[in-house]
Formats: structure tokens, sequence, C-alpha cells
């Protein structure tokens, strides 16, 4: 079963577009990622698939289930941890962990309790007197502790030092390895490329490229470091061209034949060929001319 789709999904805010016919498939159990810089349409998708605002036109199912006519069925099904979460004041974390299962209608203590301790959150303490960290960590146990089959997470590590990081996603990959599907919208490349197994990239409203990580990454672009002296001028192919004292770095995509002719005209040191990781090859899809490799 698919745990998300939308079809030709599309969000206007007045002429503002927010999302325009974005089609997107994640399959029950999967590890989505979700990717784009800011603006490019996520947390608007992510509101229209939870109910919080209408789509101007397109469907979209969670689970099977219409999101404008099943809107309380799904959000039974799913933990949604927002990229600011905001606390009524004055409430202790307790207090406001109960609140967020009382409106479920569950007893989530036991969870509750196993997530603030793995997570260093005191429940004694105002949600109000919190940092920035700690009330994120309260999100997340608001968003976990009732065990959805489905949790929509938008940029969530935000304010977590590494340490809570590591293990945030220690407890996500638990979940999704007892059948929890995971969608995590972040403009972190390195959490995607860590965590997800598939991922759709998302640019100006819609998804320009939807595969697998590893899919993904692969490119006939290659990272060359050269350090020596070498004349490149003539080298077509060359992009993000980065020069140092006595090295140069960049990304190539032409002839490798004609690559080495050129090395071997020149004063070379020491040379590496490598596969570009997944943020240099993100950043092709964001070319100003739209162009992907």
């Amino acid at each position: 079963m698919d745990a998300i789709k939308t079809v030709n999904l599309t969000k206007y805010y007045g002429k503002a577009k927010g999302i325009e016919n974005l089609n997107l498939t994640v399959q029950a159990g999967e590890f989505f990622g979700f990717i784009g810089p800011n603006g490019a349409g996520k947390s608007t998708t992510i509101r229209t698939l939870l109910g919080l605002i209408t789509p101007t036109s397109g469907t979209a199912q969670i689970f099977g289930l219409n999101i404008v006519k099943e809107k309380e069925n799904i959000l039974q099904k799913v933990g949604y941890l927002p990229a600011e979460a905001v606390f009524y004041p004055g409430m202790r974390v307790k207090d406001m962990l109960k609140l967020s299962a009382d409106l479920r209608k569950m007893n989530c203590t036991g969870d509750a309790k196993i997530l603030c301790e793995r997570l260093h959150l005191d429940e004694t303490r105002k949600v109000d007197e919190l940092s920035f960290g700690n009330r994120k960590k309260v999100a997340i146990v608001c968003a976990l502790q009732h065990r959805p089959e489905l949790l929509i997470l938008d940029e969530p590590t935000g304010g977590l030092d590494p340490l809570m990081q590591k293990e945030f996603f220690d407890i996500l990959r638990e979940r999704n390895e007892e059948g929890t599907t995971v969608f995590l919208s972040s403009h972190i490349l390195s959490e995607i490329q860590r965590n997800c197994t598939r991922a759709a990239i998302i640019r100006d409203g819609s998804v320009i490229a939807c595969d697998s990580v590893e899919a993904l990454s692969k490119t006939s672009t290659k990272r060359i470091v050269v350090h020596g002296n070498v004349k490149l001028d003539a080298l077509e192919g060359i992009r993000d061209k980065k020069s140092m004292k006595d090295s140069v770095s960049f990304l190539y995509s032409g002839d490798m034949n004609r690559l080495l002719q050129v090395l071997s005209a020149g004063q070379i040191s020491d040379l590496s060929i490598t596969e570009p990781d997944l943020e240099e090859i993100f950043m092709h899809y964001y070319t100003k001319a739209g162009d992907i490799l």
C-alpha cells in the first residue's frame, strides 16, 4: 500500500504559487527524503497533506484516505513534527505530552517516558522556560509517543546538538525497522544521504526528480582535485572550480580522455578523482538554467 500518494496536487496563495501539479508516491514502510531549499514548497506540501491547508486542485491520499474528506482518520495514523513547534504557555512538559496523548484518546505514558530519557528531556520543566532545542525534543516526543504508522518530519533537527541528532535518527531507524513509514523533509543533504532509501527533489513547487538516493547520487560528473601546476582554460565541462595555493578542485562532466591529455601536459604532484556527494549533485538540479545532469 502507498503511505502517501498525490496526483497533480496544487496549492496557490492568491496568485502566489505554493505547489503546482505535484506528483509523489511514498510506499508504506519507506524511509523517504523530501529535499529542497527554503521556499521550494516542502512545508506547503506537508501542511496540505495533513489537511492544515486546503488544496487548490489535485488529489492526495494517505494510506488510501482522502486528505480532505477523511482528515480526522488520517491524523490518527500520523505523527507530525513541524519545523517550529508552539506550545501553550505555563504548561509543564509532562502535561503537554499528556494533552497530546489525550487528544488521540491514548495512554502514551510508557513510550513518553522512554523517549524523554533517551532525549534527556526533563518532564517537570515548564515548556516556555526551555531552550529551542529542548522545545524541539518536546515536539519529537509528541510526534512519536503514540507510535503512528506514518511520521511526517519537517526540518526536524533544528536546535538539536550533534549527540541528540544521532539519538533522534537512531530512534527513527528503529521505528522504521518496526514498519513505520518515515517522511523526512530537509534541506540538510547529509541527513537524507545517511538515512533515506529514496528521495524526491522539489523545485518551485514541483517534484523534479524522484529515485533511490543511490540513483540520484549517480552521475557522469566527477569531483577532480589536482595538486600541482596545470592549465585548465581550454578544458570544457568544468563547474564549481575552486583554486587554492597549490591545488585546484572542480566538478568535471566532459571527456575523460581530454582531461587526461590536459593534465599530462602539466606538472602534477597528486590527483584524486571521486564521486560527488549528494549535496553537489543536488546543486545541479538548481542551476539557473534549470539543466539537470
